[in-house]
């Protein structure tokens, strides 16, 4: 069966490998389509769809003729134009992948996300101080060596505190630290996610919700979907890394009954989340291709 993965990370954000490596991994897994879905930021996918074609001319033109997206020439594999938004929602993180972002609207995307990104600056030095003071010695510039991201987030920090022996693991380090309301992190200020629901819709995108489940519960999903689907959300993550088989029952009968389509894919991030591998996740994972077929019909 043709299968397909719409989550994936590269070093631009949070990721381990670059834009091509992702390409490469993607071919070697065997996945039929993938998309590049850096949080907050376009700038990894200019490597990323010329990658795919003879030169960056030639990406271009693919870009804006034949959509954000392009076949590499290796094993017909597609590459997709995506972004995973940062939001909030009652005061809760939620993140909204756009895929199919033309490449006329990287700019915009880049302009929308900057005071995200100011705020962010900020709350990642105050982090870092809050660590100083409570005996953890690391500097901002340690973080920022490991990562080719405009801003590091959490899990650069995470890494950091692991390599000097701080914490068991980037897991502990996020369940004994760095978890929101610890009294190390405060969070950036985040855009709503109704109005970015409508961003990525006015730039050509098709707005997804990421990973239901892992910020909100039913009952907030349930008040949560119906205003988001009026704002232009088309589709749920219905298959992830993270869910067994109960969650992506739940999660498919809930986009199901509100008439989403489903979407899905592992949240790779390479090394920076070890043991979660590009297309089959923690090794069960199956994202079918019509679910990239369906979301690609929907497009404007």
């Amino acid at each position: 069966m043709k299968t397909c993965d719409l989550h994936t990370h590269s070093y631009y954000s949070d990721g381990s490998f670059s834009p091509a490596e992702i390409i490469r991994i993607a071919k070697e897994s065997g996945v039929s389509a993938v998309a590049l879905t850096d949080h907050n930021t376009t700038k990894g996918l200019y490597e990323f769809i010329s990658y795919g074609t003879e030169s960056s001319e030639g990406a271009a033109s693919a870009v804006s003729s034949a959509g954000p997206e392009t076949n590499s020439g290796h094993q017909n594999i597609t590459l997709v134009a995506g972004c995973e938004f940062t939001t909030e929602f009652e005061k809760k993180e939620v993140h909204i992948v756009g895929l199919f972002l033309p490449k006329a609207s990287w700019p915009d995307i880049e302009e929308y996300v900057a005071p995200m990104k100011a705020s962010k600056h900020e709350s990642n030095i105050t982090l870092i101080e809050r660590l100083n003071r409570g005996g953890y010695d690391i500097t901002y510039e340690e973080v920022t060596d490991i990562t080719d991201a405009d801003e590091f987030n959490r899990a650069h920090v995470a890494r950091i505190l692991f390599k000097k022996g701080y914490v068991e693991s980037v897991k502990d380090a996020f369940d004994k630290l760095l978890f929101e309301g610890g009294g190390f992190f405060y969070p950036p200020e985040r855009p709503d996610v109704f109005e970015t629901i409508r961003f990525i819709r006015s730039c050509g995108g098709v707005p997804v919700l990421a990973h239901p489940f892992l910020n909100l519960d039913e009952d907030e999903l349930r008040r949560f979907i119906p205003h988001a689907k009026e704002e232009g959300l088309s589709a749920m993550e219905t298959r992830y890394s993270k869910f067994d088989a109960a969650d992506t029952k739940r999660a498919s009968d809930l986009a199901d009954e509100f008439g989403l389509l489903h979407s899905g894919g592992s949240d790779f991030h390479g090394d920076a989340k070890p043991g979660i591998s590009l297309g089959t996740g923690r090794g069960d994972l199956v994202v079918p291709y019509r679910y990239y077929e369906e979301l690609q019909k929907i497009r404007i």
